[in-house]
């Protein structure tokens, strides 16, 4: 099966679902920047990841790599696995489905759970080489933050709001040159 790829602001995605992605990062009004800057990993391969956030919140502070996999080789397992030992990264999959946001929390948390080649989606990598499940959205202020499966912080959440913004990503439209329609999520 191959992946189509997909035009959304200007930007050629590699896959429908990086632009899903974009999507939900537009609709939370987060600051992204799409395959800005490659790397050398230590075993002289090179890594691209697929976004980085800017002005994280939450269970992490700072910048934050995204990386979107639809299916993990094991060769892209071990680059996140060598490029999350300097930087800290969430590899995402598909778009959570839910029509409740209890119900994006639990699948997030269950996909959470399903490691592939030792990399587990919905998973922050800290340089550390902890992990934690976790999950983006936005919090009661109207920010942009990433919050952990099962802590405080989801206490914090929008619930509203995330689960329209994950909404608008999972409904996003590209047939045809069809632009995705951002429903307000503030």
């Amino acid at each position: 099966m191959k992946v189509i790829q997909t035009e959304y602001k200007g930007y050629l995605f590699r896959s429908r679902l990086e632009a899903r992605w974009a999507v939900f990062f537009d609709s939370v009004g987060v600051d992204w920047e799409y395959e800005v800057e490659g790397f050398e990993l230590e075993d002289g391969s090179k890594y691209l990841p697929d976004f980085l956030i800017h002005g994280v919140k939450g269970c992490y502070e700072g910048d934050l790599y995204v990386e979107v996999k639809g299916y993990l080789s094991k060769s892209d397992a071990n680059k996140i696995r060598l490029f999350a030992k300097e930087h800290p990264i969430l590899i995402v999959s598909r778009i959570p489905y839910g029509s409740d946001i209890s119900y994006i929390t639990e699948n997030t948390s269950n996909m959470s759970r399903k490691s592939v080649h030792g990399i587990v989606p919905f998973n922050f990598k800290f340089i550390d080489g902890r992990n934690a499940p976790a999950h983006m959205g936005l919090n009661k202020k109207g920010g942009f933050e990433l919050f952990q499966n099962g802590s405080f912080f989801l206490e914090e959440r929008n619930d509203e709001s995330t689960e329209k913004a994950y909404r608008n990503a999972r409904q996003a439209r590209f047939e045809f040159g069809e632009s995705p329609k951002l429903v307000g999520v503030r």
